[in-house]
């Protein structure tokens, strides 16, 4: 698993001490981040409703998500995010450092 095949682009909009804010951008279904680990405990802000696909390295789940609806998640997720729709869609990740 790498990054190379990642699809999907970020856009750092906030950083200081506290918080990184990153816009994440999937242009089309397939998509994706590329494998990472969480360092840093985060939320995630949807701005669509729709499915995003999580590779955890043994299975992919989807997760309905929807438009506005935060989630949070504890740090340490190793993970591989993949849009799921047949849409162009995005989210915004705030990580608390």
């Amino acid at each position: 698993m790498d990054n190379k095949s990642a699809k999907a682009s970020g856009v750092v909009l906030v950083e200081n001490e506290i918080t990184r804010i990153t816009e994440w951008n999937f242009t089309k279904c397939g998509d994706n981040t590329g494998w990472h680990e969480h360092e840093c405990d985060y939320a995630v802000i949807p701005m669509f409703s729709g499915i995003l696909k999580i590779d955890d390295g043994t299975t992919i789940s989807e997760s309905s998500v929807e438009h506005g609806k935060p989630y949070f998640r504890k740090k340490g997720a190793r993970h591989d995010v993949i849009n799921g729709n047949d849409f162009s869609c995005s989210f915004i990740e705030i990580e608390y450092l």
